[in-house]
């Protein structure tokens, strides 16, 4: 027989809980912070085209002739800009899901 076991602190390193009971009610505090995360991943994923754009530059100008670096610089850009637009995604769907909630 399966046993449920709720304190997850004990399985966790350190034995920490991972958010303490009045942490996950939300509030302008934690809205601020998934703000702020937010804005770090969309400037990272932006810092990745740039670098991206720069390689391809510097292989067109002749400055660099690694197209192995090229091509792994572009494709970690692409890569990341569609999981980025893959979490826009889900966030908006699941803003529409919860504007068609019944009260």
């Amino acid at each position: 027989m399966i046993q449920f076991d709720p304190n997850i602190s004990s399985i966790l390193p350190n034995g920490r809980s991972p958010m303490s009971p009045t942490e996950g009610l939300g509030g302008k505090a934690d809205f601020s912070q998934a703000v702020k995360a937010v804005d770090k991943y969309v400037r990272q994923v932006d810092d990745l085209q740039q670098d991206s754009d720069a390689s391809i530059e510097d292989l067109l100008t002749g400055k660099n002739n690694d197209i192995t670096a090229v091509v792994s610089s572009v494709a970690k850009a692409d890569v990341s800009f569609k999981v980025l637009v893959g979490v826009r995604n889900k966030l908006i769907e699941a803003y529409k899901q919860t504007m068609n909630m019944s009260i």
